[in-house]
């Protein structure tokens, strides 16, 4: 089962409310996807996830499943739903990204990209057929085509041959994909992926080319590489004024809490980032007034809550005081807090951001938001 219903669109904006729904449960948009690349959102338990942060879906990363544990053993476990007891919606990416980040460890070609591991420098080949076939035995909700993510900057002719590439590595996921069958009982679903870089013309063609695949969603890469956040936005708002109004809408890798909230704004219904656990295993928690270092001595003798007007309980329940002493203690404990924390106030950004564009009052509430989500405190 799978469907996607629009159910509002801000007055104001193009920010957009809806409900995704999936073999493994419904998905209220927009929603924010915490990344469990190896199968687990780093430091954070699954009934935290489902409990505390009220996640609905996480993110699953093909290249890194694929290398360990391997599909062989998620194909005895019945798929990674029941490897990880993760009982909700899982999205996994194809890969592309992984290829673009070790560019001195692969080669492309038509057929696709042969790649070094990163563990132990054996040989692998990604294929648009075979990245298709581990997504399926992954057990995904939620699949996406192979692309090749250009890097930033890069000319014109590059990013062209580029796109061009993906679109014909697409054409080969749509077939593979339509011939074969779901293998653990429920339906998976495909997005294609925009490319183009930040040259207009091009996103505007990819845009076209994945609307005429006419698939259940779509998703917008090769953002959030280096380039200036206008670019970001503009390129954000301009694929979303293509994309069809009624299909989820999914921007890759992105973001800050500022950037969520202007590309919801821009008609984006999904994003996954590993910001919010990646920055919190250093110290950095996100708070509606802004950005803490928790590490900082100003905090040494605050028994302040972490976030007194925060989504979770636990953002109320410990202080920053003794956060702080976690991480200069390097006790395990600091980390897993402040990721449980800022998860919680990403996937809490996303329930507000839903409420107030189904109350007509979202823009406003996100002009006032954005400039406090940025500054440091």
């Amino acid at each position: 089962m799978y469907s996607f219903e629009l159910q509002h669109t801000d007055a104001q904006s193009r920010a957009r409310a809806g409900r995704l729904t999936t073999g493994h449960g419904p998905i209220e948009t927009p929603i924010f996807m915490p990344v469990g690349t190896l199968g687990t959102v780093k430091a954070v338990h699954q009934h935290e996830l489902e409990d505390v942060i009220g996640a609905q879906i996480i993110l699953g990363n093909t290249y890194h499943l694929y290398l360990r544990p391997g599909i062989d053993i998620l194909q005895k476990a019945g798929g990674l739903h029941r490897f990880n007891q993760w009982q909700r919606p899982i999205l996994t990416d194809s890969g592309g990204y992984q290829v673009y980040s070790l560019s001195h460890k692969r080669t492309i070609d038509e057929e696709g990209v042969t790649f070094q591991s990163h563990i132990d420098g054996s040989t692998h080949t990604f294929s648009p057929e075979g990245v298709m076939d581990i997504q399926r035995q992954i057990g995904a909700d939620i699949l996406m085509a192979f692309d090749e993510c250009p890097p930033y900057p890069c000319s014109y002719e590059y990013a062209k041959q580029s796109m061009e590439l993906t679109h014909r590595w697409l054409d080969r996921c749509c077939a593979h994909f339509d011939a074969g069958s779901d293998p653990y009982g429920y339906v998976q679903t495909l997005f294609p992926i925009v490319q183009g870089s930040t040259f207009r013309d091009l996103r505007i063609a990819s845009a076209e080319y994945v609307c005429g695949k006419e698939r259940a969603g779509n998703a917008i890469g090769g953002l959030s590489v280096g380039e200036p956040t206008p670019d970001l936005y503009a390129t954000t708002e301009l694929v979303c004024g293509i994309l069809p109004a009624g299909k989820p809408r999914y921007l890759m890798g992105v973001g800050t809490p500022a950037n969520l909230l202007e590309c919801v704004a821009r008609g984006v219904d999904m994003f996954d980032c590993v910001l919010p656990t990646r920055n919190a295993r250093h110290g950095m928690l996100y708070t509606a007034e802004g950005i803490i270092n928790i590490k900082n001595k100003k905090w040494e003798a605050d028994f302040s809550p972490l976030d007194a007007n925060g989504p979770a309980a636990l953002s109320r329940t410990h202080s920053r005081a003794y956060v702080r002493h976690l991480f200069h203690t390097r006790e395990y404990l600091g980390p897993m807090i402040a990721s449980v924390h800022n998860l919680s106030f990403y996937l809490w950004l996303m329930r507000s951001a839903r409420e107030h564009i189904l109350n007509d009052t979202f823009e406003a509430w996100k002009n006032d938001l954005v400039p406090r989500l940025e500054r440091r405190l």
